[in-house]
């Protein structure tokens, strides 16, 4: 454990200093900030806590940055260190393949959720004190959207991870983590809109679309927020259709842990096969 936690300190470190928490924590609060600002008027005829409309839409920002940011982090974790000849050093050392590669997710974890804390903890604040009707569900709704993104990224950060160690070289990984992404948030969706419309009374629409939201976990955090949030009439699109789920859209937040999960045992195997 304390070789786990030594790795997981210096990824903190390397985070630190080369501006990695700074660069992310100011990325994801410009775009925070912006949303609050803008969404910090008046409700209209909505009677939606003012924090929780700009939750609902920090809950699409996450969508997008989160998985990148996360991906940015973690794509040169094992091909970096093969291109600068530093992993076989690693290894040289009495730690395990498994525990090198937990040491980096809990370091790289711990960067993105400073920078997901400060960066929508800070804007949140602002929202607080600009915002109309704010109150206590208000909070609890930025809170709960803190901690899921936090859970997000750790999920793309576990799938950088099979790219990096699938490859040798630190520009193939990288190229890599962007067909990642692109894959995951873009083309996905696109894909099932495609469906929907090609098949929107179908078998596609009414069986399968909703099942394969889960798959994605991107789609499936958009999901679990926005059903969770009860902004008076806001969650409309794909939260709209949770209660013609065939499923409760709260255990849509199951399927980041999964992949998680799936990430790190792939990531763990193919490590173990690599000669630095």
């Amino acid at each position: 454990m304390s070789a786990v936690l030594a790795i997981a300190q210096t990824e903190i470190r390397i985070g630190i200093r080369n501006r990695w928490v700074m660069l992310a924590s100011v990325i994801l609060f410009v775009f925070a900030l912006l949303l609050v600002l803008l969404g910090s008027g008046p409700g209209g005829a909505t009677r939606a806590d003012g924090l929780t409309v700009v939750v609902a839409s920090l809950a699409t920002l996450s969508v997008y940055l989160v998985p990148l940011i996360a991906l940015l982090l973690s794509f040169d974790a094992i091909a970096g260190e093969i291109d600068r000849g530093t992993l076989q050093l690693t290894l040289a050392s009495p730690v395990s393949r498994g525990q090198v590669l937990i040491g980096k997710f809990i370091g790289h974890g711990c960067v993105l959720a400073l920078a997901v804390i400060f960066g929508y903890g800070v804007a949140g604040a602002v929202g607080y004190f600009l915002g109309h009707n704010v109150g206590l569900d208000g909070i609890i709704d930025l809170g709960r959207l803190i901690v899921t993104s936090i859970a997000l990224g750790a999920t793309f950060i576990a799938i950088g991870y099979v790219a990096s160690a699938s490859v040798r070289q630190t520009g193939t990984a990288a190229a890599l983590a962007v067909a990642i992404w692109l894959f995951a948030v873009v083309l996905y969706d696109l894909a099932l809109l495609g469906g929907l419309i090609t098949s929107s009374d179908g078998l596609f629409a009414k069986v399968l679309f909703p099942y394969l939201l889960l798959v994605n976990p991107a789609d499936a955090f958009r999901v679990f927020n926005m059903a969770a949030i009860d902004a008076g009439g806001l969650s409309t699109g794909l939260a709209a259709q949770g209660n013609s789920m065939p499923f409760q859209p709260h255990i849509a937040i199951v399927s980041p842990f999964i992949w998680m999960v799936i990430g790190l045992g792939l990531s763990t195997l193919i490590l173990r096969r690599v000669q630095p």
